[in-house]
């Protein structure tokens, strides 16, 4: 190894993709000198964080796309982590519900789709078989997914952190990355703080600021991250055990449209309920809260084509999530569509929310697959939103096998 670099590779985000990243180095090249940047003070404070805790199957994405083979290796990767590091979760399975005669066709090619996907124990039920799987679930058809399950992703993200420390990697936290720079046969990673690191390569896993990052760093500016706020509003159980109001998890036919699934029910890990969650642009990256806002996001968004572009063609979806938004009494009508017992349920006063890094272009056309560029020395992951969690494991192997010999080869 050449001393030209103080690291062989620097992880800039430590999410759980960009810790799948590290803990993949690592695990091909032991030793390896691995540095990995976060902005936060912890591991997993944005998407993995705030995400809902499903582990996908397969069934949405367009066969042959990256999504599609990366979910279905990825659920499978992940559920033997967390075997191997005790880890908690559950198969409790997920039905795609067609509330309506007009959506039983979108919905036949979902079933399509989930079968040239591999996606195991796929099974498409009639209207009448609908309450053997949930006796609480009205619809036209459904397909049902025995192999979707639930997980806690901060702990997953806690487990590979504490995996890569063990094996040797130096973790900096409250380190935000301002550019990268190729130098000189190295990777010049410079810091806000104006500190500037070396390494053979860097992975820029950089999420809800992967933009922002790649354009610093002299890559294209298309696509840009148009942040979407996804609120979830929990059930109020009072003791009562979850399966008695859903056994797994139910989702409507999603807009073919959109890379967004519905507002939904899902079961977690930790015992609750959740329905959600509402896809609205949101005027801060970090905008959990109802109204967060920051101007230079707000001026990111309305500055780019592609956001008028999207809200043109898409102004009557906007205008009904924003109804949700106002409204918990049109939030739980949306679901007691398919699940009526649900308008009986009190809600907690406190709601959730996440944020989306969804990668739009400039002509508006919003990216409905991971999204991986390569720049000398550098790759930057553009879009990785949902199914990302349950793709982490599998992303961090594509990622590694394209960047081995940029590893391998000693620097000129």
């Amino acid at each position: 190894m050449s001393d030209r670099s103080d690291y062989d590779a620097a992880v800039i985000g430590c999410g759980i993709v960009g810790l799948a990243v590290g803990a993949e180095l690592l695990r091909r090249r032991p030793g390896l000198r691995l540095l990995m940047l976060e902005q936060e003070a912890a591991v997993a404070m944005h998407q993995t964080g705030h995400n809902s805790g499903v582990i996908h199957s397969g069934v949405y994405y367009a066969p042959g796309s990256l999504k599609a083979r990366l979910c279905v290796e990825g659920a499978a990767l992940l559920t033997d982590y967390c075997d191997r590091r005790g880890i908690p979760y559950e198969r409790c399975g997920k039905l795609i519900v067609a509330r309506t005669e007009e959506e039983v066709p979108r919905l036949r090619e979902l079933f399509r789709r989930a079968g040239e996907n591999g996606v195991p124990g796929i099974r498409w039920l009639e209207a009448e078989e609908i309450a053997s799987v949930e006796p609480g679930c009205v619809g036209a058809a459904a397909v049902h997914s025995p192999s979707t399950g639930i997980v806690d992703y901060t702990e997953v993200s806690r487990a590979l952190a504490s995996d890569l420390a063990e094996a040797g990697a130096e973790f900096r936290f409250s380190a935000r990355v301002g550019s990268l720079r190729r130098e000189d046969g190295a990777t010049v990673v410079r810091l806000e703080s104006g500190e500037e690191l070396r390494a053979r390569y860097a992975i820029a896993c950089a999420g809800l600021w992967s933009d922002r990052l790649a354009e610093a760093s002299g890559a294209s500016a298309d696509p840009r991250i148009v942040p979407f706020r996804g609120a979830y509003l929990h059930l109020d159980l009072r003791g009562a055990d979850p399966r008695d109001v859903v056994r797994g998890m139910v989702y409507p036919v999603p807009d073919p449209a959109l890379p967004f699934l519905g507002v939904h029910i899902t079961r977690h890990i930790d015992g609750g309920v959740s329905l959600g969650p509402t896809a609205m642009v949101a005027l801060a990256r970090d905008g959990y809260g109802t109204w967060g806002f920051r101007a230079s996001d707000l001026w990111s968004i309305a500055a780019w084509p592609g956001s008028w572009r999207v809200l043109g063609r898409f102004w009557r979806t906007a205008f009904s999530e924003l109804r949700f938004r106002l409204s918990r009494r049109a939030f739980v009508a949306a679901c007691a569509e398919f699940m009526p017992g649900l308008s009986g349920v009190p809600l907690k006063r406190r709601a959730s929310a996440g944020v989306r890094a969804q990668a739009v272009a400039r002509d508006g056309s919003m990216a409905d697959d991971f999204v991986i560029s390569e720049e000398d020395g550098a790759a930057h992951v553009r879009n990785a939103p949902s199914p990302a969690a349950t793709s982490s494991l599998a992303i961090a192997r594509y990622l590694v096998d394209r960047l081995e010999p940029h590893l391998s080869a000693e620097p000129s």
